[in-house]
């Protein structure tokens, strides 16, 4: 079987799932008979859903009656989604004020499974620039946004997220395995930011920070390459002072004012 489902059954055990959302959505607590009656399902397929969605969370049964709830689950699902949408309108501030002073692409990254994905991006204003575009997914292993986005996490759970990754030799410089990651990680985690030394890409650098919200969580990366041939060792601390500056700027928005890697 496929990773996706297209058969007639999916799809109405999809709109099955919605619908018993919408009608709990609807009324405070509800009962099984009555919620089949509402949706016209049968009692026992809307038991058998919403045992599932018990058990995944979405759902609360109230102690040992018939009655049922939504749980808090669908909310915090959609204020990750919210938090995002405000992310962008922030970081949109910010990433345009760092692409006026750098002229690089900028890039507004999130940790989505065992990838990366583009929230947001600010084009070089170089003719020679880096090809991307938002929603694009990136391997976490061979880009600094993935690997400041993994730094602080716990090397168990690193290891987990990678466990079914293959470690593809994008260059010569991309990264063997998952314990040369880790090692590089620890790194990332004393000096505060995260590098792509060609490893994605031959001819590009790439250098990525933390952003934080509110509770002191790191929920993006913000990053900047560039192609090799305009980067300068001299100006690597340049270019590393103004995006933490940036990134500290986004988390001050978001709430959050002990951003760790700034001077001031």
């Amino acid at each position: 079987m496929s990773a996706v489902d297209n058969s007639p059954d999916s799809v109405s055990s999809v709109l099955k799932v919605f619908g018993i959302l919408q009608a709990l959505s609807e009324q405070k607590d509800i009962g099984v008979t009555e919620l089949s009656q509402r949706i016209m399902m049968s009692k026992s397929t809307v038991y058998r859903f919403l045992q599932t969605m018990k058990t995944l969370g979405y759902v609360n049964q109230e102690g040992e009656t018939d009655k049922y709830t939504l749980s808090l689950k669908l909310f915090e699902l959609g204020g990750r989604a919210l938090e995002h949408q405000d992310l962008i309108q922030i970081a949109d501030v910010q990433m345009h004020r760092l692409g006026k002073l750098t002229k690089e692409t900028l890039h507004l990254g999130a940790l989505d499974e065992n990838s990366v994905v583009y929230l947001h991006k600010i084009d070089s204003e170089y003719n020679l620039r880096m090809y991307s575009r938002i929603g694009r997914r990136c391997p976490l292993y061979s880009t600094a946004l993935g690997k400041v986005m993994m730094a602080w996490l716990p090397e168990e759970e690193v290891r987990s997220m990678l466990a079914g990754v293959t470690f593809e030799r994008f260059t010569e410089h991309t990264l063997a395995n998952v314990d040369a990651l880790l090692a590089e990680l620890a790194q990332v985690r004393g000096q505060g930011y995260a590098e792509d030394n060609e490893e994605n890409e031959n001819g590009l650098r790439c250098f990525g920070v933390p952003i934080y919200n509110r509770m002191g969580r790191i929920i993006t990366g913000l990053s900047l390459s560039l192609p090799i041939v305009r980067f300068e060792e001299s100006k690597r601390a340049e270019l590393i002072s103004l995006l933490h500056e940036a990134a500290a700027r986004i988390s001050a928005e978001l709430g959050y004012h002990d951003y760790p890697f700034t001077s001031n």
